[in-house]
Order: structure tokens, then sequence, then C-alpha cells
């Protein structure tokens, strides 16, 4: 197989169907560096440089895999001193055993082709002999009808004495009509304008390559690249200039195409990662490396899991599978940690490419940094249930726990004590020292009120100076009334603010479920209603709900 491939006359690999090398030719090494073992196993994509690497994968090869062949491909590959050539890549699809499949890959660079180098070697042979000349007349011929693009040859008086059969049908000229013909006279005072330096060039020994629009005989309009080659005689001199020109309407489509790819690519805000069937990473955009701190060369060649959390189960990521095999892709919120561990939320889709037998072959995962959203709505969501000087649930929050409990009761025993408190003195401490200092006192209540409950249990604040206590499943009434008398005690505690001592006392009413309400209203009326039965009893004390 080596034999073979060095004796080929262009850069040629061979890869196995995920893209991987298995074998590289000689000319390939010269043009791209490094020895056989040095490549054996990596991706192809590694020849290219990034623009080419994502239309590669994003376009070619998923091409490649369902017809089994792609010709005429323009990219641009990186020779060993890390220049960008521009190649034309033909590849095809090959059986080994079984299912099991390869790939040729071919490329051409850009440069004098082969056929022009046999085309002024003919005419040198020609010189010499003109049975050869005759034979080898035929066989370019044979071999320029064949070819897709126009061969012509020009003498120095610009009178053409060779046009092959693509050149012919381009014009819609027929032979006797175009041999003999001046150049002027086929192209137009126009056109002819157009390609004069270019021609001049060439007749004074200069090759030219140069890009040109050409017009049909049909009226439609082409991109071409054109090469006017100069011949010389045995002693030099310039007797005419060989013609080579491609149409290249459908490489510049792609190039255009590659170059908006490539565009967005590198330029949109969103992270953009492909990855393989086997989930390793191929490519990624700037954006990607902002978001996540992994540089390309970082992350490529890692998998996916380079991101991960862990803030999901598996339960999450099975049902994420699930929706891409059925549906082709997903999008949602998923938590993914960066390189310098802050774990971070983002907004991803993930879009599966698929190969010839509808296999997976790429994965593109597309995804935006929303964590500083999501804490501006977990604020605004916190704001909407919590007392804003306190950090408190407020009566919104506290009727909906409550709820909650008696929803619980109707499954299974279940204690519920509710204490409705009032500050005693608190206006005095307002009015004497000033509201912050009253907002400072309600702020270290709080604090105490927390420290006397449990976790599970509420303290809420309604607003002014009441509080609402939310005892969940307390052991017995004796347990209820312990704590209530344990908050009495620390309330009348005085208090330093500000370098200022206030001091405030607690009534405190309590209601029990079911005995003193059966729902969230009877309960609250009941605790309100005990409440104003302690300050009647004098105050900084507590009562239990009477019927």
């Amino acid at each position: 197989m080596d034999n073979l491939l060095n004796q080929l006359p262009c850069p040629t690999l061979i890869t196995d169907k995920s893209g991987y090398i298995l074998a590289v030719n000689t000319d390939l090494l010269a043009l791209v560096g490094g020895t056989f073992e040095h490549w054996l196993h990596k991706p192809m994509e590694n020849f290219f440089p990034p623009a080419s690497r994502i239309f590669l994968q994003t376009h070619v090869w998923p091409m490649l895999l369902s017809e089994g062949n792609a010709r005429e491909i323009y990219l641009k590959i990186s020779d060993a001193q890390n220049q960008r050539i521009p190649v034309i890549m033909n590849c095809r699809r090959g059986l080994c055993s079984g299912e099991d499949s390869y790939f040729w890959v071919f490329f051409v660079a850009l440069e004098r082709s082969k056929f022009e180098v046999e085309l002024l070697d003919a005419r040198n042979r020609a010189e010499s002999s003109a049975l050869a000349l005759a034979e080898r007349e035929s066989f370019v011929k044979t071999v320029t009808d064949a070819m897709p693009g126009l061969v012509a040859y020009w003498d120095k008086d610009l009178r053409c004495h060779f046009a092959n059969k693509t050149y012919l049908e381009w014009f819609g000229k027929l032979p006797e009509a175009i041999i003999g013909t001046t150049l002027q006279d086929l192209l137009g005072e126009r056109l002819f304008a157009l390609n004069e330096s270019y021609i001049l060039g060439a007749l004074s020994g200069e090759s030219q390559v140069f890009e040109s629009t050409l017009t049909k005989a049909d009226g439609s309009i082409s991109f071409t690249l054109a090469n006017y080659i100069p011949d010389f005689d045995a002693i030099g001199a310039v007797v005419g200039f060989f013609v080579l020109v491609s149409d290249v309407t459908t490489i510049k489509t792609a190039e255009l195409e590659l170059k908006l790819a490539a565009s967005v690519f590198e330029c949109t805000v969103e992270g953009i990662m492909v990855t393989d069937d086997q989930d390793t990473i191929l490519s990624v955009n700037p954006a990607f490396s902002r978001i996540t701190g992994y540089t390309a060369e970082e992350a490529i060649g890692q998998t996916s899991r380079l991101l991960k959390s862990n803030r999901h189960d598996q339960d999450f990521y099975a049902a994420l599978w699930q929706t891409i095999i059925s549906e082709g892709c997903w999008e949602g919120e998923i938590w993914s940690r960066r390189k310098n561990g802050e774990v971070f939320l983002e907004w991803q889709s993930i879009t599966v490419i698929h190969g010839a037998t509808h296999e997976p072959v790429r994965y593109v995962s597309v995804f935006n940094d929303i964590t500083e959203f999501w804490q501006k709505d977990e604020r605004m969501r916190h704001l909407a249930f919590h007392d804003s000087l306190t950090d408190l649930p407020n009566r919104t929050l506290l009727m909906e726990r409550l709820d909650h409990l008696l929803t619980i009761t109707e499954r299974e025993q279940r204690n519920i004590a509710v204490l409705f408190l009032d500050l005693d003195g608190f206006k005095a401490v307002n009015d004497k020292l000033g509201h912050d200092i009253g907002d400072d006192l309600l702020k270290s209540v709080a604090k105490k009120l927390l420290a006397q409950v449990r976790h599970l249990d509420t303290v809420a604040r309604l607003g002014g100076d009441e509080f609402v206590i939310l005892l969940d499943n307390p052991v017995n009434t004796d347990e209820v009334a312990r704590i209530a008398a344990r908050i009495v005690s620390i309330i009348n505690v005085p208090m330093e603010l500000r370098g200022k001592s206030a001091s405030v006392g607690v009534s405190i009413g309590i209601a029990i479920h079911p005995v003193h309400g059966k729902t969230t209203a009877e309960l609250m009326k009941s605790a309100d209603t005990a409440m104003y039965a302690a300050k009647k009893a004098g105050k900084n004390t507590y009562r239990f709900f009477v019927l």
C-alpha cells in the first residue's frame, strides 16, 4: 500500500470512516512536514486551519459519508511552515472487508498543473520528431477534450492554434471557426482590454495567474481561474502561450460559503463546540474559550465531560440523549463548569449530523452563559416572597407554607402551631431613637427569633412590628408554650444598636390546628385574637386562643 501511495503524482492520504489517518504518501509529508509515525491515527482535520476545518466537518465529511465521494472541494491546507495553501480536494470511499470502509483523499495545489508541464514537454519533443509530435498531439487532444477546463494555444500574433472541446463549447464555436482567429476577435474589445496586461505579460516570458469572469455562449456568467504560460523556442524566444482556464464558479460559491461559515464560527457571541460520535471535541470557537476559560488547544481532543458540573443526575442526561436520538436535537438549561472551577448556567442547543446510514457522526453544540439572567430572576423571585428589611418570608410565602402544611395533615397526623407576635414598646423606640435604630431593632429581633426555632419552622414578618412563627409538627402544647416563653425572655433583653440601648417586649398569641382552626384564615385569626388577649393581660407574655 505504501509503495502504491508513493507512486501517485499528488499528495494523498487514507483515513478510516471516522477521519483518522491510516496512511500518507511522501508527497503529502513533503507538503505538511512530519513523519508517517507522527501523523498515524491523528484526525485528518489537523492538516487544516480553523475555517477550512469547520467546513470540512460540517459540509464535506457528511457528504462523503452519505454519498461515498466528494469532488473538487476548495479548501486551504497548512504546510510545514504553517502557510495557507489553496488546494482542491477529491475524496472517495473504498471497502476493505465486510462493512468496514476507508477513504482516499487526494490534494491538488492550485499551482502549475502536471498537464501544463506535459503540454510544454510535448512541444519540445515535437520539435525533434514530427511523428512524436503527431502522436503527442493526438494524445493531448484526447486528454484535453476530456478535461472540464478550457485549454488553448495562442501564438505571438495572438492567433489560435489549438482549442479543446470545452473551450469550443464555452464560446459556442466550431474548430474551423476558432483556429486561426485572433484573440481580440474572440473576446471582443471590452474583455480583451481586461486581459491585455496578462497577455502582454505572458508574451514577455512571465507566467500569469488571475481570476476573471467569462460570459458563455448561452449568456451565463461564470467565475474562472486563468493560467497563461509562455512557450519558448530553442533560443529562448517567446513564440506563444498556453491558456488553461478553469471554471471555478462552484469553488467560488463554496469559498463564499466557507468564508461565511468561518465568519459566523469565529465571530458569533455564542460558544460553539463540535464533537464526533465518540464525544471527542474536534473544534471550538473563540466564544467557547471566552465563556469556559479553556483554549482551543486545551479543549480539542478532550470530551464534553470537560465542562461537567455534577449538578445533574443520570436521569437528566438520559432524557437529554433520548430527545437527541428521537428528534435530532435538544435545547434547554444545563449547568456547566469553567476551567477555574466556577459553575455557570448555560442555554444550550445540541444538533446531530447524520452519516450515510443515518448514524450520528458529528454533534454541534451552541450555548450562551445565562447565569447573570438566572441570578436576576432568582433575586426577583426572592424579593417577591421575602421582607426587604429582615429577609424573612413575607405574608405571601407564610400563607403558602401554612397551606402546604394543612394539605399534608389531610394525609397524615401532624401538629401545627401558629404564633402571632407583636412587639411592645416599639413605637416609643422609633419616636425616641429614630427610624434607623428602629430598623436595626427589627433586624435584631428577626435574628433572635430564627435562633429559637428549627430549620423546618418558619419565621415571617407581616409588616411593621408584627411577626408570625409557624411551628411544623411540635410535640405538644407544652413544647409550644416553652418556645413562646423563651421568645418572651430573649426579646426582653436590651439591645445595643449604634451605641444606643433599646428595649422592647413582645405579646404572643397562639393557635393550634385543628382545635383553634382548620383553615389558614381561621388559624391566623385565632392567633391574632390570642395576641390581643396577651396584651390585655399586661403585655410581654403569651396566651393560647380560647374558644
